[in-house]
């Protein structure tokens, strides 16, 4: 199963200018080497078979002709391979030249796609030899063939769609790939020759990543290297191929070496964020597109050789990118939560403190709010509450923080009230079943309300997403609150937090005190300690892993991806880590858990959006409670 993914490559070669015949046999060299990684699509630079570079000598006549002759020649030697290659020469057409895009595979010329938009600034008078193909669209004979002439071309079937864009029309304020996009196109590749001058390659990086996220396609860009004159200009070789802002490869520059860069592209990927966003459905008052029907070598390998897939997807690869995402995803909790502070005018925010992750966090933004607001830390009401399963550890760090942070301190033991409510309804106390863990996290619930309720204020929940995809709560215990300031932020995100403050705290206490937390097995603390007082109940010896479970969670809610598709990602992320026994056991866990719980999300408090994905049953995610995981549980049963 190809999983929608589609292998594509850039490739720039070493040139001769205006020797057709010596370019093409360097095509044929790397037309033939992409087929040997199993390459779908090839795409070379803008006037590939002659050189970018021969000026005036695009007049001449024999140019145009010796391109056509070297085309034919590159045809018919690549006619046994399946790539779709696309390479640029210059093309006659009545009482005009044209810089053009040849599109063709398996011995068959596909079509001819002119450029729309010539410079004629700076280093670049293209006018000067050619001709705009703005409105063309006919047909024409190339090399004996009769093939479409148009700038209204798509090629491809199915869920395949491939538009051409040439180099300048990348750059103008409505890009011929806005236009193609719209019309179906989802792999749109570029044919440049565009010189370096210090500081454009980042602005151009920049472009092509920016053009693939407003066109929501992949885009594979090839430009001019070595071997094009250096007369007045330098052409250092960039190649790219991005996918919805996602750089996925690019080439080395000023190498003097041909280079060939490969990805695999995820058209499904790309198919259900379209349909999610749905402004491709329907688009009126397009120009019409003539599609050209061909086949894709389909990526029947199984497992991308070139795709990165990061196992952690919530959380960037780069540290200074870390960083600012954990600043900006604490100013959005912060912001959120100071606004329903504000609108509330709530006196206090009660926050239940045990010493883990979470509710670290959510006291962590709370204190943020309130500086932000000018309110006096005091008005924070920190409430630890030891239980039958509290240790040491994690009842003195409740303490330590918030001590260190200057808020007020309650502790409240639910010991008592726990074992007068086990009398009242009849529960032996050495049943450590549902009722006898969820009792606890009820009474907390309940102390943090009716404290709130006296003291004028709003209790401050701490369960995050993951804990909401698999239900990980108690219903109307910790599920509950008034506000959730980390409903939007994964376990694995979390860490990262709170890591973040760490590192920024200026307050060495705090600083040691977060380090230990983070050091801190993840548990819920509703079974007594071990004899030596370790924590006995720890959360991903239950549930999994929730590294693999915000994996699972990432792709499952915002592309749609089937549990197949889920294993066979994660079998990649995960390589060395998880064996596929063990990633399939986890999957089959978080799809019964995520269909199972749904009736918890459904009754979920408020709380901010912080990252792409989400829960809330009034935005993000709309499920019916009842809905019936059968389908999914029997392919992921069966992998």
């Amino acid at each position: 199963m190809d999983f929608g993914l589609l292998r594509v490559a850039a490739a720039i070669p070493g040139l001769k200018v205006a020797d057709c015949r010596y370019n093409a046999e360097q095509i044929e060299k790397m037309i033939v080497e992409a087929a040997q990684y199993e390459a779908a699509v090839v795409v070379f630079p803008e006037l590939s078979l002659t050189g970018y570079t021969c000026g005036d000598l695009f007049a001449q006549q024999m140019l145009p002709d010796e391109a056509e002759m070297a085309l034919g020649r590159l045809v018919a030697e690549t006619a046994a391979l399946p790539q779709v290659v696309v390479v640029g020469m210059p093309f006659v057409y009545r009482n005009g030249l044209y810089n053009v895009a040849v599109v063709f595979a398996r011995g068959q010329i596909q079509g001819i796609v002119p450029k729309t938009y010539l410079p004629n600034h700076d280093e670049f008078y293209e006018n000067r030899w050619f001709a705009s193909g703005a409105g063309i669209d006919t047909e024409v004979d190339l090399c004996g063939q009769k093939v479409p002439f148009s700038t209204r071309l798509l090629f491809g079937g199915g869920d395949k769609w491939l538009g051409v864009e040439i180099c300048e029309d990348l750059w103008t304020p409505v890009p011929p790939s806005s236009l193609a996009s719209l019309a179906g196109a989802n792999l749109i590749v570029n044919l440049s020759a565009s010189n370096e001058l210090a500081g454009k390659h980042n602005y151009l990086r920049t472009l092509i990543q920016q053009q693939s996220a407003r066109t929501i396609s992949a885009y594979v860009y090839a430009s001019a290297g070595f071997g094009e004159s250096s007369t007045d200009l330098v052409f250092t070789g960039n190649g790219f191929i991005a996918e919805n802002g996602e750089m996925l490869a690019e080439a080395s520059r000023f190498s003097i070496e041909e280079q060939l860069i490969f990805s695999e592209i995820d058209l499904e990927r790309l198919s259900s964020t379209r349909r999610r966003i749905n402004t491709y459905a329907g688009v009126e008052g397009l120009p019409e597109y003539r599609r050209v029907q061909m086949e894709f070598l389909s990526c029947e390998i199984g497992d991308p050789t070139f795709r990165t897939i990061h196992p952690c997807p919530f959380i960037p690869d780069d540290k200074t990118l870390l960083r600012e995402q954990c600043e900006e995803v604490l100013c959005l909790q912060t912001a959120g939560l100071a606004q329903r502070l504000r609108h509330t005018a709530a006196r206090t925010a009660v926050v239940g403190i045990s010493g883990g992750l979470d509710s670290t966090l959510a006291l962590l933004v709370v204190v943020r709010a309130f500086d932000k607001l000018g309110l006096p830390r005091k008005q924070i009401l920190g409430v630890t509450m030891p239980g039958f399963g509290t240790t040491g550890r994690t009842y003195n760090n409740a303490l330590t923080l918030m001590q260190a942070l200057g808020i007020e301190i309650r502790e409240i033991s639910i010991r008592e009230a726990c074992e007068q409510h086990f009398r009242d309804i009849g529960l032996d106390p050495s049943d450590r079943g549902a009722a006898y863990e969820n009792a606890q996290a009820r009474e907390r619930t309940q102390i943090l309300m009716d404290l709130a309720n006296m003291t004028g204020g709003l209790v401050v929940g701490t369960g995050d997403l993951s804990e909401l995809a698999l239900g990980w709560a108690t219903y109307n215990g910790d599920q509950m609150s008034m506000y959730g300031v980390n409903a939007g932020v994964p376990k694995t995100l979390v860490r990262h937090l709170v890591n973040y403050v760490a590192e920024t705290s200026s307050d060495e206490r705090v600083k040691g005190c977060l380090l230990d937390i983070l050091d801190t097995p993840i548990s819920p603390e509703l079974l007594p300690a071990s004899g030596d007082g370790q924590i006995a109940q720890k959360t991903e010896d239950l549930v999994g892993p929730y590294e693999l479970h915000d994996f699972f969670l990432y792709y499952f809610l915002r592309y749609g991806f089937r549990p197949s598709k889920l294993f066979f990602m994660a079998c990649k992320a995960f390589a060395g880590v998880y064996d596929g026994e063990t990633v399939k056991k986890w999957l089959v866990v978080f799809l019964q858990r995520f269909f199972s719980q749904q009736f918890k999300r459904s009754a979920m408090p408020d709380g901010p959006k912080v990252l792409a994905v989400g829960l809330s049953p009034r935005g993000d995610w709309r499920m019916p409670s009842d809905a019936v995981a059968e389908m999914w549980i029997a392919e992921a049963e069966s992998l």
